[in-house]
């Protein structure tokens, strides 16, 4: 029978945490060599590197990181043994693990996600932000509850997951006042020639607001593509040029960033959608999101199952 060296698998999930052999060091109080000597034997015994080098930073690799989820949650077990020898309580709040895609508006997860927080039980969630792909990877080995995303799952892919439509609704233009108030008469056609901040071209978004820019016949000049909606809305906070947000959080985004409506159009949609690897939904934060987006179906202009 094969065993696991525990002491290896804590120094590697302290310089997991740590991100760097020296301040695990520190914290262990043990030489830099000595910890990496540790991890060299513990890759050997599962058979596959944990880090990789990312300037002076370790980053973990795909097995690195399957390797963590374990560690995390053994050393919690751990924890939570001596608490019961002890006669300490040890009830905690449910882990939740979500996948937030990075072209998500960050306010747009945030409500999402509010149901959750407020389950009596308490949760304990667990925010990832990557790309679709690695996401959704990390969702098939169960190291992740949920992905939160602006597409549905595409056909093709070896992932088996379910995709789960949260809601969808237009999209409103903002800028700061001293752009917005002569855009607006005149709207959408204003917009031509206009400095426009861009989601990236790979996005869902990018390919719908092209669309409708080419229907139009307008043609803007574009100012910056983003993969990141919050980097995004920072620019044009700064007046470099005019972005599109969901209308349904359009308030927020104005009070926010200090900026203005300049017109609606609900012929560009964005959608919204809940990746899991479940058919029917189990997990309770899930269950309570999906409950709060059923009743309150009335603030979305769509049908929802």
């Amino acid at each position: 029978m094969e065993w696991l060296n525990y002491h290896h698998l804590h120094y590697f999930w302290v310089v997991a945490k740590e991100e760097s052999i020296t301040r695990a060091g520190a914290r262990l109080m043990l030489a830099p060599s000595t910890i990496s000597m540790q991890i060299t034997r513990l890759e050997e015994s599962l058979g596959g590197k944990l880090f990789r080098r990312v300037g002076r930073n370790l980053e973990l690799t795909e097995l690195g990181r399957v390797v963590f989820r374990y560690a995390d949650e053994i050393f919690a077990l751990g924890l939570e043994l001596l608490d019961t020898v002890r006669g300490r309580a040890v009830s905690g709040p449910l882990r939740f693990e979500v996948g937030i895609v990075d072209v998500l508006p960050k306010l747009m997860a945030r409500r999402f996600l509010e149901p959750a927080l407020a389950l009596p039980e308490g949760i304990r969630l667990v925010c990832h932000e990557g790309k679709e792909k690695q996401l959704l990877a990390e969702l098939a080995i169960h190291n992740l509850d949920l992905v939160l995303t602006d597409t549905p799952v595409k056909s093709g892919l070896s992932v088996k997951a379910y995709s789960h439509l949260l809601g969808e609704c237009g999209v409103s233009f903002c800028a700061v006042e001293s752009l917005a108030k002569p855009l607006r008469q005149g709207f959408p056609h204003s917009l031509n020639n206009v400095r426009m901040l861009l989601p990236s071209p790979m996005s869902a978004l990018r390919g719908s607001l092209d669309q409708w820019f080419s229907s139009l016949g307008i043609r803007p000049d574009i100012a910056g593509e983003f993969d990141d909606h919050a980097l995004m809305k920072v620019f044009g906070q700064a007046g470099d040029g005019i972005f599109s947000v969901p209308s349904i959080i359009e308030q927020e985004v104005c009070l926010q960033h200090n900026v203005t409506i300049i017109g609606r159009s609900d012929a560009v949609r964005e959608r919204f959608y809940a990746i899991s690897v479940e058919r029917i939904i189990k997990h309770p934060a899930v269950v309570a999101i999906w409950n709060a987006v059923r009743a309150g179906r009335d603030q979305w202009n769509v049908k929802l199952g």
